[in-house]
């Protein structure tokens, strides 16, 4: 359906961090808030994901690389 977010279902153990990790292929960035405010009450269930448990995972935008800063040269 076009438009629709795409989900995960939880595995036994998941936590969202790890969520984060498998689908975005990066953290930081507030990309877990990011997650959690588009899942409201999914931040009460705890740590660890009940098996089955769906996570909306919305379009995050692209990470800024990294800047480097040059000290010599």
């Amino acid at each position: 359906m076009a438009g629709s977010v795409p989900f995960y279902l939880s595995e036994e153990g998941d936590t969202i961090d790890r969520i984060v990790w498998k689908h975005y292929g990066r953290q930081g960035a507030g990309l877990v808030e990011f997650v959690l405010a588009s899942n409201p009450g999914l931040a009460g269930i705890g740590p660890f994901l009940a098996l089955g448990t769906r996570v909306d995972l919305p379009v995050a935008a692209q990470a800024k690389p990294d800047e480097s800063v040059r000290l010599w040269g």
